[in-house]
């Protein structure tokens, strides 16, 4: 039984993560499961980035972004697997104040990071479409590193507002999470102390990393298909648009998995249906972007191959 007396949040406080099942045997299927998607999610993105790295002709912005969306990737599903990889071997659920702050901090900078990168991907979509002769011009070096560095920026000055926001909370002693992470509405909800202004802070954040570049997104896009549909002949509008298949893709991927665990959070009372969203969220869609990319991208392919020979 929980004790029901509040604890400040020390070193010596411990959450306990309920994750996905308590079966033993399941527990086995799902640590291969999730193992198998962490290293297919470390090595798309790795032959990514060694594709761009090596190849001059994927020295543009938009493989220049591609290439920083990768290392968020691989960021934003390190924060998670690894941690339930570990509890689902030992048969240990416990994780402790510090570990969950960590948590926390990096979920959000690494999370923020995917969802500023993509805005920015379609900005880069729309000049090159909208735009073509003027697109090194505007796209710039200088302003390629400026567009990272503010994403960047934005999404650590976020993820340590939540990392405060958690400090601040007060919790009975020995909390259980129904996730298999530290996620930050369930810590909410299950705080002692008084919300209002933790849910005001979130909710305004979740606007500006989750509204505002969906927003840029359908902008960038409309203009997109506004001046592909001005191209006269239906090839020219087959190859304006091939060049946003990928973006479009994970855009889509990323968001609807993302409007999922919203909806999952707050309409259903299931905390089984909220973990099924996130593992969504924070497991498959970081390991399908690159395959995505390589699948769909004819330069990315012949980069990928280059590797493969000189490997072999």
């Amino acid at each position: 039984v929980l004790a029901l007396w509040k604890h400040n949040l020390t070193g010596s406080l411990e959450f306990i993560l309920l994750g996905l099942s308590e079966d033993p045997e399941l527990q086995l299927i799902l640590f291969a499961l999730f193992l198998l998607i962490y290293l297919l999610t470390v090595l798309g993105n790795v032959l990514i980035i060694l594709a761009i790295s090596c190849d001059s002709h994927l020295h543009s912005p938009m493989y220049f972004f591609l290439f920083n969306l990768s290392l968020s990737d691989m960021g934003f599903s390190s924060t998670t697997i690894p941690k339930m990889l570990i509890n689902l071997h030992a048969h240990n659920r416990t994780i402790t104040y510090a570990e969950c702050l960590t948590q926390v901090s990096f979920f959000f900078l690494f999370g923020g990071m995917d969802s500023l990168l993509l805005a920015v991907m379609a900005y880069d979509r729309w000049v090159a479409i909208c735009h073509p002769l003027h697109y090194q011009v505007i796209l710039s070096p200088f302003l390629c590193r400026c567009l990272v560095i503010v994403s960047l920026f934005i999404s650590l000055v976020s993820s340590q507002v939540h990392c405060l926001l958690v400090s601040q909370l007060t919790f009975c002693i020995n909390v259980e999470i129904p996730h298999f992470f530290c996620d930050v509405p369930e810590l909410v909800k299950l705080a002692c102390s008084n919300t209002t202004i933790s849910d005001i802070v979130i909710f305004l954040l979740g606007i500006i990393l989750g509204f505002f570049p969906a927003s840029g997104i359908l902008y960038s896009y409309y203009k997109i298909t506004s001046s592909i549909f001005r191209v006269p002949s239906l090839l020219g509008k087959y190859k304006a648009f091939s060049t946003c298949g990928s973006h479009l893709s994970v855009v889509c991927l990323f968001y609807g998995t993302g409007i999922g665990v919203y909806l999952s959070s707050t309409v259903s009372s299931s905390s089984k249906e909220s973990m099924v969203a996130s593992v969504m969220y924070t497991m498959v869609v970081p390991m399908m972007n690159p395959f995505i990319y390589s699948l769909r991208n004819r330069d990315i392919k012949k980069a990928l191959w280059k590797i493969v020979r000189q490997i072999t």
